[in-house]
C-alpha cells in the first residue's frame, strides 16, 4: 500500500463504526488490523492520564451514566473504561477480567448488561476480539506453511526450536538457504499485523535484527498488508500475501 493512500485509511478509522462503515471498501483483516493497531497506541500514549479519572468515572458512573458513554466522554476502549471503574471501586483485576468473559458471574443483572454492552462496543479489548487476533496469527503461519510446503522446502517452526540455545527463534527457520527474489533468506517471520512505519522499526528492533545476527538474511509477510517504501535493515526482506505467487529458488553457494 502506497503512504497517502495508509494515511488517509489510518486517519479515517477513529473509531469502531468507521471500521463497520468501510467495510466492503477495504479487506475486513486490514481494517480490523489498523483499527487494533491505532488504538492500541492511543490507549499507550494515555493510559495514565485516562486512569487519573477513575474517581470521576466511579463516581459518574455511580449516578447513572452507563459504561459506554463514559468512554465515549473520555475517548477510550469501554473496557479499558470500565476497568478503571471497577478497579477503583474494589475488584481486583482477575475479578474484572473475569466479569468480563462471564458477566452472569456479577450479582446485579444491571452491571451485568453494562459489561454486555462494553463488550459488545469494544472491538480491540473483548475477548472476541482477542480471538480474532489470534485467529488471523494461526490464519497467516497456515499461508506459510502452505507456501514454503508447496515448494518442498524444509523448515523447522517457533515450537521445534522451544528448548534450543537460541532464545530468539523465527516463525520458520529454513533447513537451507533459498532464493528470494535474487536474495538469499534463512528464515521466514509470519505477522498478522500491518507493516507501517511504526510495527516495522518495532518488529526490526525486536526480532528482525537479532534474526539476522543469529540466522543469517531473511523475510517478514505482513500478511494483511505493508507499506511499499518500508526501509529495511541489512538482511531483512519484506512482503504481503502476495508472497504465496512468489517462487523461490535454489540457493548456489
Amino acid at each position: 500500500m502506497d503512504y497517502d493512500e495508509y494515511r488517509e485509511l489510518y486517519s479515517s478509522l477513529k473509531t469502531a463504526k468507521d471500521v463497520e462503515r468501510l467495510s466492503g471498501e477495504y479487506d475486513d483483516r486490514l481494517l480490523d488490523t489498523l483499527f487494533t493497531q491505532k488504538t492500541s497506541r492511543e490507549v499507550k500514549k494515555n493510559f495514565y492520564r485516562v486512569k487519573q479519572n477513575s474517581k470521576r468515572m466511579l463516581n459518574e458512573w455511580s449516578k447513572g451514566k452507563s459504561i459506554v458513554s463514559l468512554a465515549d466522554k473520555y475517548r477510550f476502549p469501554p473496557i479499558l473504561v470500565a476497568m478503571f471503574i471497577f478497579l477503583e471501586d474494589g475488584a481486583s483485576k482477575k475479578e474484572f477480567w473475569s466479569y468480563i468473559n462471564d458477566p452472569n458471574l456479577l450479582e446485579s443483572e444491571e452491571t451485568a448488561n453494562e459489561v454486555r454492552e462494553a463488550v459488545k462496543n469494544d472491538i480491540v479489548y473483548s475477548p472476541e476480539a482477542n480471538n480474532r487476533q489470534k485467529e488471523r496469527g494461526i490464519w497467516g503461519e497456515n499461508l506459510l506453511h502452505e507456501w514454503l510446503d508447496g515448494q518442498g522446502v524444509g523448515y523447522r517452526t517457533e515450537n521445534d526450536l522451544r528448548g534450543t540455545e537460541s532464545t530468539k527463534t523465527p516463525d520458520c527457520l529454513l533447513d537451507y538457504p533459498v532464493m528470494y527474489k535474487g536474495h538469499k533468506i534463512c528464515w521466514v517471520e509470519s505477522k498478522a499485523s500491518f507493516g507501517d512505519n511504526i510495527e516495522f522499526r518495532f518488529n526490526s528492533r525486536k526480532q528482525l535484527v537479532p534474526y539476522t545476527q543469529l540466522f543469517g538474511p531473511g523475510l517478514v509477510v505482513y500478511w494483511v498488508g505493508c507499506l511499499d517504501d518500508l526501509e529495511c535493515p541489512e538482511g531483512v526482506y519484506v512482503s504481503d500475501i502476495s508472497v504465496m505467487d512468489v517462487k523461490l529458488d535454489k540457493w548456489e553457494k
